[in-house]
């Protein structure tokens, strides 16, 4: 009775309180759940907050129930209630009071139900949340290298509002769209779609503001409707001269608000910002950002970090992309599936390009798995995620590519035809973006979309580092690929842990991963794709470590930082000098190989402030750039403890390093 009251107080505390700033209110449901697995009964539940997961890096397969009271007082009677799952993994059933609600099929997209006929008004209400992350053939995705943690893993809410409003059930969002249908210097115009939840007979007025940076409004319009029992699209155009557009180097944003109703008193209103931009890809193939050119540098971003699983914080994201921003990346690749809303309202203020995945995808490590399943049920729920995907980050500037396949095989059934469908699909859904994809095979499949990323490993799993050259020459020289707009992404496994005193291939299932050989792919690929310049982007597959149940040691290490997101490998600082224009990069590499067997060794510095000036214990010695930002040194000969001290010509940024020499080491 106690928790009772206590909820009844705080939801009309926060009722009463939101009133006066929206006629809509959301209460958070975060506190206060007993989980418990259905294996084990009702008896082993314990209290849990919400976001939660049940796995860490050994992913847990199971189903779980996850209970919690919550009061709605009598004066609520008369109006409606939604609930708001921001996501779970991978399968929600959702009951209220015993009665079943509604579920949902997919691990990383938001969804909201209606429970307005299913609460007890001035009563205590039971909801009921069954999650399962259970391998399942009707529910992207069959295959993938990421773990499916299992859990309601980001918030969930009660969303309380009158009966004429702007419907939150339209795909999980909040039911108000601003499709961009020409963007210029000089115009910016389309419509907003308003999507039209009216219980009550008579004519709604539906209305719309945009206002400019400056707190000016530059456009409205209204429109009258009538009752809508389902949600009723309503388009309200609009048209903005000279605009400020929305770019990386200046992301310009605006202010959207839509009610219903009297405009001074609605019953219901949403407001959000949005930037005002136009995506291509020209025939130089480079993407273009408003007409004008946009060297793409890419992260690949799993969903999960040490401790906490898939259940991050808005602090874990936003540490995330300040480390992503520093290391001069200006682009992420949301993996198999879409991230939190508030990594891409982040993205958005600080003009970081995104490119969200749908998660129809192949296992990179298992090359033997079965991925596409060509049965009604499979291909529906593809669909189904694909609108999810588009509808929940449609009003983002920062999205500006759909991916529609990952590494996707050619054995088995034929998958093209479903691509093919997917791609006519989001095309209708959004004109205004590219869709694109991520492929290590040869053939059609690389054709359907509009933007290809080539994931071959050309000269590292195989071959020479010559043969990337070799590689970007046929690109450009065949006729055939000049029909194709195509990136490049790339990676390769090392544990910082791991030491070698000699670089060589990483061999196929390996499970000692020297971060040196790590390392030196990346300063090869980098270089050569760099000097060859033929690709619209270039993607680094990862940014983080993360953890992985198809990998033998649990773990994918590619990360440029490892699964802590805080420890950084000798590959984050090569790119930080490479690509982060604005802040210094001054770093000895191969530092972790701290303990060395022999006195004659080579130093490399990682610099992007010219020349540095290395002194190796008393003695000066002099480094040559061996690649861009790469300076090194052969044949020094080192002490039995020796530091390694660099400093630009300025005198204002210095590193050191201290290196031992023991003999007695094994060498690897």
């Amino acid at each position: 009775m106690r928790r009772y009251i206590t909820l009844l107080l705080l939801l009309v505390a926060t009722i009463v309180q939101g009133a006066e700033l929206s006629p809509r209110t959301t209460y958070s449901l975060n506190e206060d759940w007993q989980f418990y697995f259905v294996h084990e009964g009702i008896a082993s539940a314990e209290y849990v907050r919400l976001p939660h997961t049940w796995s860490d890096e050994e992913c847990y397969t199971s189903t779980a129930h996850y209970i919690r009271n919550f009061a709605i007082p009598a004066t609520m009677r008369g109006k409606r209630l939604f609930l708001r799952f921001g996501g779970a993994q991978s399968v929600a059933e959702v009951f209220v009071n015993g009665r079943y609600v509604g579920e949902h099929h997919g691990a990383y997209t938001a969804f909201t139900f209606e429970i307005t006929d299913k609460v007890r008004y001035g009563e205590n209400n039971i909801l009921t949340v069954v999650v399962s992350n259970n391998p399942r053939a009707d529910v992207l995705p069959i295959s993938t290298d990421q773990n499916l943690y299992g859990g309601i893993y980001r918030d969930v809410e009660l969303l309380v509002t009158a009966k004429n409003i702007i419907s939150p059930m339209v795909y999980g969002t909040d039911g108000v769209f601003v499709e961009q249908r020409e963007v210029t210097k000089e115009r910016a115009s389309g419509v907003v779609q308003l999507h039209l939840s009216a219980k009550e007979e008579g004519a709604h007025m539906v209305n719309m503001r945009i206002i400019a940076p400056d707190g000016y409004e530059v456009c409205s319009y209204s429109a009258k409707s009538g009752k809508a029992d389902k949600p009723l699209p309503v388009e309200l155009p609009f048209t903005i001269d000279y605009p400020e557009l929305w770019s990386p180097d200046k992301p310009t944003m605006y202010r959207v608000e839509a009610t219903v109703g009297n405009i001074s008193n609605p019953s219901d209103k949403v407001t959000f910002d949005v930037g005002f931009r136009s995506v291509s890809v020209n025939d130089n193939n480079r993407l273009c950002i408003n007409g004008e050119e946009c060297a793409v540098r890419g992260v690949n971003l799993a969903h999960d970090r040490q401790g906490v699983g898939v259940a991050l914080s808005r602090e874990n994201l936003d540490e995330d992309l300040s480390i992503i921003c520093d290391m001069g990346a200006n682009a992420l690749r949301s993996l198999s599936g879409p991230h939190s809303a508030h990594l891409y309202d982040r993205c958005d203020r600080e003009g970081v390009l995104v490119w969200v995945d749908l998660p129809l995808s192949c296992s990179l490590v298992n090359f033997n798995d079965i991925y596409y399943y060509p049965t009604s049920a499979y291909k529906a729920n593809g669909f189904e995620q694909l609108a999810e995907i588009v509808y929940q980050n449609y009003n983002h500037p920062s999205v500006v590519m759909w991916g529609l396949f990952s590494l996707v095989s050619g054995r088995g059934d034929d998958v093209l035809s479903y691509i093919r469908e997917l791609n006519d699909m989001v095309h209708r859904l959004d004109p205004s973006r590219l869709s694109v994809a991520c492929s290590n095979r040869d053939g059609e499949l690389n054709f359907i979309t509009d933007l290809i990323v080539l994931r071959q490993d050309v000269g590292w799993t195989k071959g020479s580092y010559d043969d990337v050259a070799v590689w970007c020459d046929q690109l450009k020289g065949n006729k055939k690929f000049s029909k194709l707009r195509y990136g490049v992404c790339y990676g390769e496994e090392g544990v910082v842990g791991h030491t070698t005193d000699e670089v060589r291939r990483t061999e196929h299932g390996a499970t000692y991963l020297p971060e040196r050989n790590q390392t030196a792919m990346h300063e090869k690929y980098s270089a050569l794709i760099a000097e060859h310049n033929v690709f619209w982007g270039v993607w680094l597959d990862n940014m983080f470590d993360y953890a992985s149940r198809q990998s033998t040691s649990g773990m994918r290490e590619s990360g440029m930082v490892c699964y802590d997101h805080t420890s950084k490998k000798d590959s984050y600082y090569l790119y930080r000098a490479l690509w982060n224009s604005s802040e210094p990069t001054l770093y000895v590499a191969e530092r972790k190989w701290q303990r060395r067997a022999d006195k004659v060794q080579s130093v490399k510095v990682y610099s992007s402030v010219g020349r540095p000036e290395l002194t190796v214990g008393e003695q000066s010695v002099e480094l040559q750039e061996v690649m861009p930002c790469v300076w090194s040194a052969d044949s020094v000969v080192l002490d039995d403890v020796t530091t390694l001290h660099v400093v630009d010509a300025s005198n204002k940024h210095h590193d050191s390093v201290r290196i031992i020499v023991d003999k007695l080491r094994v060498r690897r």
